[in-house]
């Protein structure tokens, strides 16, 4: 049985000095961690609109879609809003980083995207080592996680023994992807494919583009979903006596101006039952009065366990969430700071935590994963020796860069910032119990 000695992986990183050098965060522009963890850190107040907001295409089309139908679902109104085809958040713009409207783990340190590396290898190899396998990532955001990813695994001398494969619907992102990962890249024009862009990174490692996670090939698969699940759709239910009823968006008035004091749109209570309130089983238990449903979740965790359980695989799940204790979490960002989720919509970022819980309710649902978590971020990061990597990284920082290196490692561990607001949660094939017995999942325990 072949397995990765963390420290042993981290000397083979910093061996090589100009990989250290050139991979140091002058080069590669992660943004100042100080500015954003005080952003991170402010008191979560309630976002008001402040000012008068011209209404924009995607307003017109949502207020015209309700007139014509009737109140729309929270659900509904999250996938116009960000991933509507000509005016969706996602479609056509970065909105990540620094000039962006909110910041991710791999933007804010490399350490991240080394430790999580790290973390495949050492399970893959706690598995035989099996070849040929993908790594599948969705919604992969800037490229950054893969691209980090990638740079550990080349420097681990694996780059030939598998395919990236990227599950994006932006094609916006998905240039920006490219960009970062690959050498050469190719659009693909047949309807019937099930990719819809191709690349090869300088080292061969080919690289492919799906809609969807099912288009991606059916094979041993290491799955990575960072802050992918936060961004679907999710129902509002609130509880009315024994029976759930669904929080709708409806029109607010037949005005044709959208003013700080009044929305274009407005919450309403739904009159009964909706097909999803009936649809939900809440757990035996159950205490909230309010919570939050994606069954775009439901199927995606079903789809993952049944191929995990099928084809073999690994999935590891980062996002910020909850194991079933918050109700009402559904909210917007712009520019790094909380927004009216119902003001200018497709300008800001829409978002609900994930419910952790529900996740491994329908992961174990038939037996056919084992879920681990959720841990804490700065838990998990710690028991990967992140504060190791982070000496050796600093050994061969650039001198004006430490302050950031050191702020940015902080930020994605300190409790107080976002070391226990985002976990980590595992999941393998059931089959494995004994073996996994045997051999723990490293940095769940």
């Amino acid at each position: 049985m072949k397995k990765i000695s963390l420290k042993c992986a981290f000397n083979v990183l910093a061996a090589n000095s100009s990989f250290c050098r050139n991979y140091s965060y002058k080069a590669v522009r992660r943004p100042d961690s100080t500015i954003l963890s005080r952003k991170l850190t402010a008191p979560q107040v309630e976002a008001k609109p402040d000012e008068p907001q011209v209404q924009n295409d995607l307003t017109k089309h949502l207020k015209a879609k309700i007139l014509a139908v009737g109140p729309i679902t929270v659900a509904d109104y999250m996938r116009e809003v960000l991933t509507n085809p000509l005016s969706g958040y996602y479609m056509h713009r970065d909105v990540f980083g620094r000039e962006g409207d909110f910041i991710t783990s791999p933007e804010i340190c490399q350490i991240f995207g080394e430790l999580v590396a790290i973390w495949v290898v050492s399970e893959w190899r706690k598995l035989g080592s099996p070849t040929p396998f993908q790594i599948v990532e969705l919604g992969p955001g800037r490229g950054t996680l893969a691209r980090d990813v990638f740079k550990v695994l080349t420097q681990l001398k694996i780059a030939g023994q598998f395919s990236l494969h990227m599950v994006e619907i932006s094609p916006h992102l998905s240039k920006i992807q490219a960009q970062r990962l690959c050498f050469s890249t190719e659009t693909v024009t047949d309807d019937s494919s099930p990719h819809y862009q191709t690349g090869k990174t300088a080292t061969g490692t080919r690289v492919y583009w799906h809609k969807r996670l099912e288009d991606v090939p059916r094979a041993f698969s290491i799955v990575l979903a960072h802050e992918f699940f936060d961004a679907l759709p999710v129902h509002k239910l609130q509880r009315d006596g024994e029976v759930w009823k669904e929080v709708l968006i409806d029109v607010n008035s037949n005005d044709s101006t959208e003013t700080a004091d009044q929305l274009a749109f407005r919450y309403i209570i739904s009159k009964a039952p909706t097909p999803i309130s009936h649809l939900y089983q809440p757990i035996i238990g159950e205490t909230r009065d309010c919570l939050e449903y994606s069954i775009d979740t439901d199927r995606i965790v079903s789809m993952l366990t049944e191929r995990l359980e099928s084809d073999g695989g690994i999935g590891l799940i980062m996002d910020y969430g909850h194991f079933g204790e918050k109700g009402d979490t559904f909210r917007a960002f712009k520019k790094h700071q909380l927004h009216e989720p119902l003001l200018a919509p497709g300008t800001a970022d829409l978002t609900a935590d994930v419910d952790f819980r529900q996740i491994k309710r329908i992961a174990e649902e038939h037996g056919k994963v084992l879920c681990f978590g959720p841990v804490d971020q700065g838990s998990f990061l710690k028991k990967m020796e992140g504060d190791a990597r982070l000496e050796k990284l600093l050994t061969s920082a650039l001198p004006e860069n430490l302050e950031v290196i050191r702020s940015g490692y902080k930020m994605l561990t300190d409790p107080t910032q976002m070391g226990k607001r985002f976990k980590f949660f595992s999941m393998f094939p059931a089959v494995l119990r004994d073996h996994l017995d045997k051999f723990p999942v490293s940095g769940f325990h």
